[in-house]
């Protein structure tokens, strides 16, 4: 696996509105995503981990700030954006001082296929990670 492929891929909205958890669980179940919500209170951080499994994670509300110690770099996520974090990749989560409500799916490497059904699926534009710290 190459290192582009460990790397978050990070999506702001584009949408005309903003990003209704309607609108996010409409996009990602067109992918074949199964997505949940979930909300945490202001200032809450998640240590540092990793999963076996790619997360996708869309801010629906608030703020969050993702960390990626392995890779040195930091991403502030707001209403509408959206991070692919994938699997084995250590990161840690602080939510922002207003709190944060999420919307997440997740999917193995082997779902990672893309489905042959035909749908298009919203493309949003993909973000470069920013510089290196």
């Amino acid at each position: 696996m190459s290192a582009r492929s460990q790397e978050p891929v990070i999506r702001r909205w584009s949408g005309g509105q903003h990003a209704s958890k309607s609108a996010v669980a409409k996009i990602l179940e067109s992918e074949g995503l199964r997505p949940f919500t979930w909300d945490n209170p202001p200032n809450f951080v998640y240590p540092v981990r990793t999963h076996g499994y790619v997360k996708t994670l869309v801010v629906l509300s608030g703020t969050l700030e993702v960390i990626f110690p392995d890779l040195n770099i930091a991403h502030r996520l707001g209403q509408g954006d959206r991070i692919d974090i994938p699997s084995g990749l250590r990161h840690g989560v602080t939510v922002g001082k207003r709190g944060v409500g999420c919307m997440e799916a997740n999917r193995t490497e082997r779902d990672n296929r893309k489905p042959d059904s035909g749908r298009r699926t919203q493309e949003l534009p993909v973000v470069e990670p920013p510089k290196r710290r």
